[in-house]
């Protein structure tokens, strides 16, 4: 009888442990798949968009997307989407004092990163406004040439590199914004006086003492057939050589096929007195229509 014992012990020890490994795979088993389908079901998104070895960065992009398709919104229907607006403070000051240092700048030393076949008084405003919402670290310095210097922090909400509208901000029609407006050409590089008047800013005074640096001062000038709207930035103090006066513009004369024109520096005051009364920045001058804050500051 000893025998039978003995042979029966490690039968059920032998079964213990077999249920013991069937259990465990078992629940390895379960559990791997269950993490398989978790892991699919993450995955999705990306791979319907096309994401395969590697759709790290391509679910970036997707996100990237949901992001700009979330902020590509118009909440105040000026026709500037809300993405290339600066909403805070310190980013509109910011914005203000590279915009008139830079257009000032252009007075005393023209920088080669200003094409010159856009050297014009829209061509002015144009330039400087990109400008000062780039990033301004060593390699932007270097390009723009001398006599440049840090003005203010960079403008913190808007990079002109890395935005949605990339540099085609400029709106060149009327209506609010509508996502299809970046692909029927409703927005561009380019801006003349007029689509900076009519579709870029918005009418703010023509008492100069209500004027704001980096506001856009705009004359209508109707028997100059071609472009009719001539624009200056107003500087208020200059960075430069202020002589303690804060009515100072800069503007570009205009070109002509025996002139290039140039850049000016000048006070309210002494342009109140130009021998052309049409030019002259005073309220009872038909042709001056007053001052223009462009939208993006508003």
């Amino acid at each position: 009888m000893l025998e039978p014992l003995q042979m029966r012990a490690p039968s059920k020890r032998w079964l213990a442990l077999a249920s013991i490994i069937f259990v465990s795979t078992a629940s390895l088993a379960w559990g791997f798949t269950r993490l398989r389908r978790i892991a699919n079901v993450e995955g999705a998104p990306a791979l319907k968009r096309g994401a395969g070895v590697g759709g790290r960065g391509s679910e970036s992009s997707s996100s990237s997307d949901r992001t700009s398709r979330t902020q590509l919104i118009d909440s105040d229907n000026d026709g500037i989407p809300d993405v290339i607006e600066l909403h805070t403070y310190q980013d509109r000051d910011s914005f203000r004092r590279w915009f008139t240092a830079i257009a000032e700048t252009e007075f005393y030393q023209l920088s080669d990163q200003w094409n010159a076949e856009q050297r014009d008084c829209a061509g002015l405003a144009r330039f400087s406004i990109r400008e000062a919402l780039r990033h301004h670290d060593r390699a932007w310095f270097q390009k723009m040439g001398p006599g440049y210097e840090t003005v203010a922090p960079d403008v913190g909400e808007l990079d002109l590199d890395h935005n949605p509208l990339g540099e085609k901000i400029f709106r060149t029609d009327f209506g609010s914004f509508d996502e299809s407006d970046l692909r029927n050409g409703r927005f561009s590089e380019f801006a003349d006086g007029r689509s900076l008047k009519n579709f870029n800013s918005v009418f703010v005074t023509r008492d100069r003492r209500e004027a704001q640096p980096g506001d856009l001062l705009f004359f209508y000038q109707p028997w100059v057939q071609k472009f009719p709207y001539h624009v200056m930035v107003f500087l208020g103090s200059a960075h430069i050589a202020s002589n303690g006066a804060n009515d100072w513009v800069v503007y570009h004369t205009g070109s002509s096929p025996n002139d290039k024109g140039t850049v000016k520096k000048v006070e309210l005051s002494v342009l109140d007195h130009h021998p052309d009364p049409r030019w002259r920045p005073v309220e009872s001058n038909k042709n001056f229509l007053g001052f223009y804050r462009l939208k993006i500051l508003q």
